[in-house]
């Protein structure tokens, strides 16, 4: 078995709850995918993810369902905070569910 260098870890009980409750399809690829952010970190890259600025990144997995979003950012010591997580409704992405990651990550960092 291959060390993971990065750990990924959850704001709070909430936002794991959340993406525990999305369709399966979604759930089975955001699984596949957190599994390939412990292991390249930031040097994944689209499709898989994307940066939204600031130090935000969007993890993107999909399934048969519709699409997932998992909002998250990089902490010291290859840590991987997942801020907030939603199965998107639109295909912009909602101001509100940014505004939310950005707060939350901003709480992370000033501790």
């Amino acid at each position: 078995m291959r060390l993971m260098p990065y750990s990924v870890e959850y704001f709070n009980e909430r936002v794991l709850a959340e993406i525990e409750r999305w369709p399966v399809g979604i759930l089975a690829d955001y699984a596949r995918l957190v599994e390939l952010l412990m292991e390249f970190g930031p040097d994944l890259r689209m499709p898989h993810t994307r940066a939204l600025g600031g130090g935000l990144f969007e993890l993107r997995p999909r399934g048969r369902e519709g699409i997932g979003r998992a909002l998250y950012c990089y902490l010291i010591g290859e840590r991987v905070v997942v801020l907030h997580a939603f199965v998107k409704k639109t295909k912009a992405m909602p101001k509100h569910d940014l505004e939310i990651a950005r707060r939350r990550m901003k709480e992370v960092r000033d501790g």
